[in-house]
């Protein structure tokens, strides 16, 4: 499948008018959904804006805000909408808004790392698919995480494009605030800066390409070197971002059933000696489950990840909406999950059959540390968000060459490939039917 040249102003105006379209769908849902009950986390972070950054002495003093649990930047960007604007309903509206932003940022970092007509693809999956438009308008940090996450992305393929520091700097900022609002990007900036940094463009030589790369990583630490440094002055630890990914690695390892497990963690009132214990419990878990330990994990967590499920799920069964008859929830569930198992479809051959350049590699390598990373600690459906764009792209170069009749003849070993992978989705997604 051959790139597409660079944008062009009829990319660019396509882009705006399904950025205009993912902006419209966001309102419309918004206007339209029914009123729904705060459910899950949305209650979590909802609190968190109020307790930890409108109601100290100090409003929205770092030093004085008790959040280390959870990382800081989606309760304060919920408190500062809430405080500036007025109102819940309030920040409602501006995640519609900023959530549209999550379609050019996928459309240009697709076509940056492989083809124009991709990139409009991934642009329009963007803007139309389901759990986008349902997460936008709900009190979950998936929105404000993926479109910070996204745009460093787009930042970063710019910086690798034209050697640009600036844009570079850029790409780590983002990277960093985006650290802050779920810290599992965090951990992926070295693997970032090592990529732009080892560029195989001859051009520039090796001074041109290391100094875009020292910018992004210096940049994206020093952008969460002030909460870290906070949370020194606060607790007397070093917590880089927040004491949740120990949790969440003991809560994915430990044996212990979900009621003991809570009971034990909530029996320590200090969040320090409670992180402490989670790292430790966790490490002690992992090493007793030897030698098979990451087999078990791969076999439970993936199809958890992967599953031909929504979170919308969960929801209904709690009854946020209220009593939803069986027929009712049939559509729902039908309108969410379709469009995943459609792009599942495309995705496979597309991967198949995708040359592996320089900015797919970096995509590829997120989608695989992402991968890994929700293996080792656990799976639920809606992590995977962060790296649909991925397959976004995956579909929308099949989808394309399909169409124009290019789609390449298969090696032996891609025709191997395809096979594999089509093994691997049917093995994960099939048993979610019965």
């Amino acid at each position: 499948m051959a790139d597409d040249p660079s944008p062009n102003t009829s990319f660019r105006r396509r882009l705006a008018l399904l950025t205009a379209a993912g902006l419209a769908v966001r309102v419309a849902f918004l206007l339209l959904e029914p009123k729904a009950q705060l459910a899950g986390d949305e209650s979590t972070w909802t609190t968190l804006a109020f307790r930890g950054v409108l109601l100290p002495r100090h409003a929205f003093s770092p030093l004085k805000s008790p959040i280390v649990f959870y990382p800081p930047a989606y309760p304060y960007f919920i408190a500062a909408i809430y405080a500036f604007v007025g109102g819940l309903t309030a920040v409602k509206w501006v995640q519609a808004v900023v959530g549209a932003l999550l379609v050019p940022a996928v459309g240009r970092a697709v076509s940056l790392s492989s083809s124009a007509r991709a990139g409009l693809f991934a642009a329009g999956a963007a803007a139309f698919y389901p759990e986008l438009v349902w997460f936008s308008v709900h009190f979950w940090s998936e929105t404000l995480f993926l479109v910070l996450l996204w745009w460093g992305f787009e930042r970063l393929l710019a910086a690798h494009a034209s050697g640009r520091t600036g844009a570079a700097v850029a790409a780590g900022l983002l990277w960093g605030l985006s650290s802050l609002t779920r810290e599992t990007a965090l951990y992926f900036v070295p693997v970032a800066g090592l990529w732009l940094a080892l560029d195989g463009r001859p051009a520039g030589g090796a001074v041109r390409r290391r100094a875009p790369a020292a910018a992004f990583v210096a940049a994206a630490f020093l952008s969460v070197a002030p909460w870290t440094y906070r949370n020194w002055v606060v607790f007397h630890a070093f917590v880089p971002v927040s004491t949740f990914g120990a949790h969440s690695l003991w809560q994915g390892n430990t044996r212990l059933p979900l009621d003991e497990f809570y009971r034990q963690t909530d029996s320590v009132p200090d969040p320090i000696a409670q992180y402490r214990l989670a790292r430790e419990r966790a490490l002690s878990d992992i090493r007793a489950r030897q030698p098979l330990w990451l087999l078990e994990k791969i076999r439970v967590e993936v199809p958890e990840l992967w599953a031909p499920a929504t979170h919308v799920s969960v929801l209904l069964d709690r009854n946020a909406y209220g009593p939803v008859g069986l027929t009712s929830r049939a559509v729902i569930e039908g309108i969410m999950i379709a469009p995943y198992l459609a792009i599942l479809v495309l995705a496979v051959p597309g991967l198949a059959a995708l040359r592996v350049t320089s900015g797919r590699l970096l995509l590829l390598l997120f989608f695989v540390y992402y991968n890994v990373l929700h293996v080792v600690t656990y799976g639920q459906d809606r992590f995977r968000l962060p790296v649909m764009p991925i397959l976004f792209l995956a579909a929308g170069e099949a989808w394309t060459a399909w169409r124009a009749g290019t789609f390449p003849s298969l090696t032996p070993a891609r025709r191997a490939l395809l096979f594999g992978l089509a093994l691997v989705v049917a093995l994960v997604v099939l048993p979610g039917f019965l």
